[in-house]
């Protein structure tokens, strides 16, 4: 049956005067390893300059004082690692402990490949209770198995560029830019998940419904502007949209806050930092005020 293609988007709704932060929800951001604390700190943040009210960062204990120096508004928890600075897979104890907390999570930004941490991503995700979004090494290791989709209960947006989607697929990324919206509606149907397809207008589709979105520009494809918008559909899910409404408003606006980034440094100069400081003027503009 074909998708129904939809061309509305989400609205932002206004603040009640008697909301605090906990009404806005609680995110936690799975994430980061030696040498990558960068990208679990960009995801945390966008995800504050996203709406929600409360973002803490879980990452491999010698990775948290990075974090620390990197980031204020998140808070931070420490989890067992392995040698090479990643999550060991005994930390999914842990983890197990402190979801409950959460209203949504994130999962992946660089987070790393080592086998102790793939089992614990495949873990995590078999587990979760929430809305969650995977993105980067997050999908990666979830491309070893497969079988955790049909496993968990949790809704999940999964946000692969065109090689993570070939490696999810099964097929090459040549395949999968020649049939971009096919490739990712089969696999959201599939699979039962919400698949935003990165790169010249983005496809954001749960196998029923499709966006494509409008958006962004070529000065966004530099190293972290994923991370960023993993954070920017973190926010959105930790108030609560629902999981395709997430992912096509996060995109939009993530797309938009690139635009304006655009404007003020050029497509050759913005780093994914200009797009993160450009996300509170892109929900200004969406919500009117």
């Amino acid at each position: 049956m074909p998708t129904k293609r939809i061309t509305e988007l989400p609205a932002i709704l206004r603040r009640d005067v008697e909301s605090h932060k906990g009404t806005f929800g609680r995110g936690l951001v799975l994430g980061g390893s030696t040498g990558m604390a960068g990208a679990a700190a960009m995801c945390a943040d966008a995800a504050l300059r996203s709406g929600a009210g409360l973002i803490t960062i879980g990452a491999p204990q010698s990775v948290v004082p990075v974090l620390a120096a990197k980031t204020t508004c998140p808070t931070t928890h420490p989890f067992a690692e392995t040698d090479a600075g990643s999550f060991a897979a005994h930390a999914l104890l842990e983890a197990a402990a402190v979801l409950p907390a959460f209203t949504a999570v994130a999962i992946g930004p660089g987070v790393g490949r080592h086998p102790s941490t793939c089992w614990f991503v495949l873990n995590v995700i078999a587990r979760l209770e929430v809305p969650a979004v995977i993105d980067a090494d997050g999908l990666n290791n979830l491309a070893t198995d497969l079988s955790v989709l049909q496993r968990r209960s949790a809704p999940l947006i999964l946000t692969p560029h065109p090689g993570e989607m070939a490696r999810l697929a099964g097929i090459s990324p040549t395949d999968v830019q020649a049939g971009r919206i096919r490739v990712a509606e089969a696999f959201a149907a599939a699979h039962r998940v919400v698949v935003v397809l990165k790169g010249h207008a983005t496809v954001v589709t749960d196998g029923e419904r499709t966006y494509v979105n409008t958006t962004g520009n070529p000065g966004m494809a530099t190293g972290g502007a994923g991370d960023v918008l993993t954070g920017v559909i973190l926010g959105l899910l930790c108030q609560r949209f629902e999981p395709f409404a997430a992912a096509q408003l996060g995109v939009y606006l993530h797309g938009l806050a690139g635009d304006f980034a655009a404007q003020a440094k050029g497509e050759a100069g913005m780093i994914a930092t200009d797009i993160l400081d450009a996300l509170p003027a892109a929900f200004k503009r969406h919500a009117g005020n």
